[in-house]
């Protein structure tokens, strides 16, 4: 969201209106259920209520709020700050109170791994279980058998696994399945796979002064138009003009 929203690295300077936009967006243009990043909650247990009730407003179904302190930064950036276990799981507390009984799920988060090592991590994590996190989500686990020992450990809930691009063991979706694992997001793969595109194609465009020669990797003009639901959108009008 940082990305694309501002041309920024994920530092936590995206604000709660700013996430709880993106993520409405994304969620009135598909008709699957959408994960969200909600950072920290942006604040002490009242922001974390007001994030809760914003973001179910704008129609995710699950976020993500995180351990860290203010400002955040990417899971896998190094100079993380970490906020005390208990502090978390009162967020949580205040999340699982805040969405009732229709609001979104709520997945507890700790980014202790690359700070305190795998077993604090794990230990967190079960206070925010314990919390009522619907879901736990050890950011970073570095190997397999970091994933076998925290599904080991936090068995009681589902877990979610972060597949980033370069970081821990490159596993399948089935593969990360058999360990245990029941919710697998892949939050950096199109970004990843549109800047090294977007590279490409404007370094030819530079060189040649056109895009023809990277036209084959392109979508055309007209099954941009089909995915979009162009024609959807004019019969639609036309049934009032």
């Amino acid at each position: 969201a940082s990305a694309v929203r501002l041309g920024s690295p994920d530092v936590g300077l995206m604000t709660l209106t700013e996430m709880a936009d993106q993520a409405g967006r994304m969620a009135a243009a598909v008709d699957v259920p959408l994960i969200a990043d909600a950072d920290t909650g942006f604040g002490g247990p009242l922001s974390v209520i007001r994030t809760v009730e914003t973001y179910g407003r704008a129609g995710v179904a699950a976020l993500h709020l995180e351990d860290q302190a203010m400002p955040k930064r990417c899971g896998h950036l190094a100079g993380k700050q970490l906020v005390g276990a208990a502090e978390h799981a009162g967020r949580i507390r205040a999340a699982v109170d805040a969405r009732g009984a229709e609001g979104p799920l709520v997945i507890g988060r700790t980014d202790a791994v690359s700070v305190e090592g795998v077993e604090s991590a794990i230990d967190r994590a079960i206070s925010y279980g314990e919390a009522g996190a619907d879901l736990l989500f050890v950011e970073g686990l570095p190997d397999v058998d970091s994933i076998s020992r925290a599904v080991e450990v936090l068995g009681d809930w589902p877990l979610v696994y972060a597949w980033v691009e370069g970081k821990g063991p490159q596993l399948t979706v089935s593969q990360l399945g058999e360990l245990g694992i029941r919710v697998v997001i892949f939050p950096l793969t199109a970004i990843l796979s549109t800047l090294a595109n977007l590279g490409n194609l404007y370094a030819a465009l530079r060189r040649d002064g056109s895009p023809a020669s990277m036209m084959d990797a392109m979508a055309t003009f007209e099954e941009f138009n089909e995915f979009m639901g162009a024609a959807a959108a004019s019969d639609r009008e036309s049934r009032y003009t």
